[in-house]
């Protein structure tokens, strides 16, 4: 936009060509599947490094954990459904991240919910992660609350100049030139169960901590 002066523009100068986002930033191609399928994996975190959270007590220390951080990797996972016109009544967890750690908090118990949506609510401290249209309208269905502070990592790559939503696997090609494993299996799952399989806890945390790891490359870069 242009700047507002104290004087009229003399008549001399040619008018200034009205500037569009699109017009100032060079348009760079997604990284297709192909493309990703043959870098090398991505690191990721393992079940030392994750905790499943279920009871208020266990909320509470990841609230201590937590308490530090000024950004957190943010991502919630839904039960899927199958048939057509069923609503779903996720989210079913909720996961977030540091850089040292995952919390992989389940829904069941009131007392844990809500602190997450204490944590979720919380101003100040970024959450950042891929996709998260339908997750705050969901949590805003189940936990009452208006998640705060909430970054959309896809845009921050199209303000970049990239086109398409890049997502986590996208962006970890993109930023590290490295393929992000996701498991179809882990995420077709049934994510409402009581107990959660192995893979389940490690599919789940790191979508949230790698979303934090292209925050913080994003950031170095800017």
């Amino acid at each position: 936009m242009a700047r507002m002066t104290d004087s009229p523009p003399s008549r001399r100068q040619p008018p200034s060509t009205p500037r569009h986002p699109s017009a100032r930033i060079a348009q760079r191609p997604t990284p297709d599947k192909d493309q990703i399928a043959l870098l090398e994996p991505f690191e990721r975190l393992g079940l030392d490094r994750i905790a499943l959270v279920s009871t208020p007590a266990q909320a509470d220390q990841a609230c201590d954990a937590l308490a530090s951080a000024s950004a957190w990797g943010f991502d919630t996972e839904s039960k899927p459904t199958f048939v057509q016109g069923e609503a779903s009544d996720g989210p079913h967890i909720v996961q977030l991240a540091t850089l040292e750690r995952a919390w992989v908090f389940q829904l069941h118990d009131p007392g844990c919910r809500a602190r997450v949506a204490e944590l979720l609510a919380l101003r100040g401290v970024t959450k950042a992660g891929f996709g998260l249209g339908d997750d705050t309208k969901r949590i805003q269905h189940k936990l009452g609350v208006q998640p705060a502070d909430v970054l959309e990592l896809n845009t921050v790559f199209r303000q970049r100049g990239y086109r398409k939503d890049m997502g986590v696997k996208g962006a970890v090609a993109v930023l590290f030139n490295r393929r992000f494993i996701k498991s179809k299996k882990a995420a077709t799952s049934n994510w409402a169960n009581a107990r959660l399989s192995e893979a389940q806890l490690v599919y789940a945390a790191n979508d949230a901590w790698a979303a934090l790891r292209v925050f913080n490359a994003l950031h170095l870069t800017a």
